[in-house]
């Protein structure tokens, strides 16, 4: 059966987190029930709306009944935070169909393909560039799933050079997750959670560039060293048994095994570059034109279409883009009732009167912690709601609602509180078992998931301590610009 392009949100992770999406409403309904309800006094400052920390009282609970938790998504769209839901999910659905299309022009595996012919002859600088390569896919656009089709190659590469599959997996889709987590532009977690945050779209990108180049400073040292060890001892891979199957499998591989290339390639190759260009264009100068910072959201999302279409159109994929435009819709498409089902918890306990209770509950709890702790906490928490819910947008809905007020109440910076979840959302995918991408990447290879995991927690726990630094630094310079 052929392929699909673009993101496919594969049946057993929308089930599942649909079913733990509706058992959190049904959670915050009955919360409504059993939780007394208050509210703070909220003022207009500079755009935005803030809490008065002292200003918490008890209300009389408002008559919110039960068959309301459940039409909740629906009541989403035409509440006070409708507006920000159509928006981001249309962002969402124009950057599905751009990527559908680049996907089925081929566009990205040119490219691949020309930096491996680029570097052919030094092969460590090939596995670093690759590596940044594929980094860059996450942190800039985002791309996730999109890269697993050339998870094989990568491998196929690997083993041509010497290596082993934990290499051609380090170098690929452990190599976008790296990129996805320590997002500049990430318009599925920086760019919805910054939305709903209230913040400037991408404002802050000088920060995450700085932990962008320490986090591939760390993945450069973890693989190069994996890579020189199996190089030396093919044994000393801890795949060495399991993957003598396989490598027959990948034997015939070239650097046109990867893409075919024609004349359409190069100019389509530089349409989507002035396309990138312009996007950085806008998120520079969106922080200092206020009319271009309001909308700076759905035009990077429009930049993001022109640049998928016209380059898959230059590409020469014809009639096929909208059959790809099509495929990218579909498969974006589970997203949005996750994402309004996310939304609607939070609409449900406000309905209910009770989010300002929790919240100065919660403000309560951090009495006499420190910003620093309180950012770590949002980043445990959003760690262990990764393990339930993988989407990043669905979540950044869930939590983001309920982390910006409780950071405003305890002196973390709202840009800290959303690194906080960047992190917590992306590092995470590729360690848990529910994690539908490493399933299907593992599902390729001889590799079990007990070596995996030994072998990428070798990785992990330094990428943790880096993320705790990072969030500490941020409190400390009150990372902005609020």
């Amino acid at each position: 059966m052929e392929e699909k392009s673009g993101a496919q949100i594969s049946q057993k992770a929308f089930i599942q987190s649909l079913l733990i999406l509706l058992a959190l409403m049904v959670f915050a309904g009955i919360l409504t029930l059993v939780v007394p309800a208050g509210q703070y006094q909220r003022v207009e400052a500079d755009g935005r709306e803030t809490i008065l920390p002292d200003s918490f009282a008890f209300t009389e609970r408002p008559d919110y009944p039960i068959w309301r938790w459940f039409t909740a998504p629906l009541e989403v769209v035409t509440g006070p935070d409708g507006l920000t839901v159509i928006v981001i999910v249309v962002f969402i659905l124009m950057v599905g169909v751009a990527f559908a299309i680049m996907d089925k022009s081929g566009i990205l595996k040119a490219a691949l393909a020309r930096i491996v012919r680029r570097f052919a002859g030094q092969k460590y600088t090939l596995l670093l560039v690759i590596s940044f390569f594929f980094m860059t896919l996450g942190a800039f656009f985002g791309i996730f799933e999109e890269v697993v089709p050339l998870v094989p190659l990568m491998i196929a590469l690997a083993y041509s050079l010497g290596w082993d599959t934990l290499t051609g997996l380090g170098m690929s889709i452990l190599a976008t997750n790296m990129g996805f987590s320590a997002a500049i532009m990430n318009p599925f977690t920086v760019g919805v959670a910054q939305g709903i945050a209230e913040l400037p779209a991408f404002s802050g990108a000088g920060y995450r560039i700085v932990i962008f180049l320490a986090m591939y400073a760390l993945l450069a040292v973890f693989l190069t060293r994996h890579a020189r060890k199996v190089e030396a001892n093919p044994q000393a891979s801890p795949v060495f048994a399991e993957e003598q199957a396989t490598r027959e499998k990948y034997a015939h591989f070239s650097a046109d095994s990867i893409a075919h290339e024609n004349k359409r390639t190069t100019p389509a190759l530089a349409f989507l570059a002035v396309c990138v260009a312009l996007i950085f264009a806008v998120l520079i100068v969106a922080p200092f034109v206020p009319a271009i910072s309001d909308f700076a959201l759905p035009i990077v999302g429009l930049l993001f279409l022109a640049a998928g279409v016209g380059s898959g159109l230059i590409a020469g994929v014809g009639r096929d883009a909208w059959k790809a435009a099509g495929e990218g819709l579909g498969g974006i498409a589970p997203a949005i009732p996750l994402i309004l089902m996310a939304a609607s918890v939070k609409f449900i306990i406000a309905s209910g009167g009770i989010l300002d209770t929790i919240l100065h509950s919660a403000a309560n709890a951090f009495l006499g912690a420190s910003p620093i702790a309180a950012a770590i906490l949002i980043f445990v928490l959003t760690l262990g709601i990764e393990f339930f819910v993988s989407s990043g947008s669905a979540k950044a809905f869930l939590l983001i609602p309920i982390l910006v007020p409780l950071a405003d109440l305890v002196g973390v910076t709202r840009q800290t509180a959303v690194l906080a979840y960047v992190f917590g959302d992306g590092f995470s995918n590729l360690a848990y078992p529910t994690s539908a991408v490493l399933l299907i990447c593992l599902s390729l290879t001889a590799v079990a998931y007990p070596k995996w995991l030994r072998w990428v927690l070798g990785l992990w726990l330094w990428v943790i301590l880096a993320s705790l630094v990072f969030l500490g630094i941020a409190v400390m310079m009150n990372y902005g610009p609020f």
